[in-house]
């Protein structure tokens, strides 16, 4: 992979943040998502609240979009902590697409004011354990049986990543 370039999600990338998030929920065991999205339906989550929340792409230098990631306020966490989300399109993972992205979301994070970055990771989720464990987030917490949109339970290990 030779040019890897980073910018701010808008509404003309939801189409294809979509379709790479779709085959990411097709292929099965990694995210907690277990519906297909259509664009609109994520453009609702990832772009829900500008004040608070962000989404970054990653194109490759031909324009196809390899991953994102979004971080923003999530369940009962503090209003000190965001949510983060990433997802990398399927065999491109280990190519330093994730690194790249995590550089752009912990600048917004502190410009944002977040003092810390929650990660819930799938427990069966060994390449996203991993990540998160590669960008030093600690694990602090595990949540057991899990309850998934179709039905399926996982255990959920949370890390957090300190931004002060």
């Amino acid at each position: 992979m030779k040019q890897i370039s980073i910018q701010t999600g808008t509404q003309a990338d939801l189409r294809q943040t979509a379709e790479l998030l779709n085959e990411i929920i097709a292929a099965g065991g990694t995210t907690a998502i277990t519906k297909c999205m259509t664009k609109e339906s994520l453009g609702a989550w990832l772009m829900a609240d500008p004040d608070d929340a962000v989404w970054h792409v990653a194109f490759s230098e031909d324009g196809t979009l390899l991953g994102f990631q979004w971080i923003g306020p999530f369940g009962a966490l503090p209003p000190e902590a965001c949510e983060i989300g990433t997802f990398v399109k399927t065999g491109k993972t280990g190519l330093g697409i994730g690194s790249k992205l995590f550089e752009a979301t912990k600048r917004a994070a502190r410009d944002m004011g977040y003092e810390w970055i929650n990660a819930e990771i799938r427990a069966d989720n060994t390449g996203g354990l991993a990540y998160y464990q590669s960008r030093n987030f600690e694990t602090y917490a595990r949540k057991p049986s899990v309850a998934l949109d179709d039905g399926s339970t996982v255990d959920k290990v949370q890390k957090r990543y300190d931004l002060i």
